[in-house]
């Protein structure tokens, strides 16, 4: 009489690299893969892996997680599972509106007066606390000529709330036009 004993076999699942843009989830797209090990015949897995937590950084953890369909829950397994520090999640980039300047006369420079009081943003994700600082909104035209529609560019402004690090500004997003009229002068005899 031969008695055998069956055990479980090894395999080692490693996390794979990835990168994303905040989107306030914790969500992987890569797949991780079997490092050690196989799966026998007729077996699947299902593998997934998340980063370690949803702000912006770099050197972030990828946690592997996932299970073996082998008619036996699982059981015919012993999967070690491996992290990877390389994820990264990068800023989500968003959209400044209700920027305006105003019209002036001629001057000789290109100095614009910008009005940011209705400053609003587009892109912030629901659930986060971001705003826009416009207490150091200054502007240029494009040049210093007369003309109208002027392209105006603003600069100085900033985000502000407890999730700002997870966003940046699309700086062009916050450009107005306005117009430089001509200087009237009168030349007396």
């Amino acid at each position: 009489d031969t008695t055998g004993v069956i055990t479980a076999r090894p395999i080692t699942v490693t996390a794979q690299t990835d990168t994303k843009v905040y989107d306030r989830t914790v969500n992987s797209s890569a797949v991780p893969t079997i490092t050690s090990g196989s799966l026998a015949g007729g077996d699947t897995a299902t593998w997934t892996q998340t980063f370690d937590d949803w702000n912006v950084g770099t050197g972030k953890t990828l946690t592997p997680a996932g299970t073996v369909s082998d008619g036996n829950s699982g059981n015919n397994y012993t999967v070690t599972f491996v992290n990877d520090n390389t994820g990264e999640i990068t800023a989500k980039v968003l959209t400044v509106s209700g920027v305006t300047a105003d019209d002036k006369i001629y001057d000789a420079t290109t100095a614009a007066t910008v009005n940011a009081s209705g400053a609003s943003l587009g892109g912030v994700i629901g659930g986060d606390t971001v705003t826009v600082d416009t207490s150091g909104a200054s502007g240029v035209f494009d040049n210093k000529n007369v003309g109208v529609n002027k392209t105006v560019t603003i600069s100085g402004l900033s985000l502000s709330g407890d999730d700002a690090g997870n966003y940046t500004l699309n700086a062009g997003s916050a450009a107005a036009t306005a117009d430089i009229t001509a200087r009237p002068i009168t030349v007396t005899a």
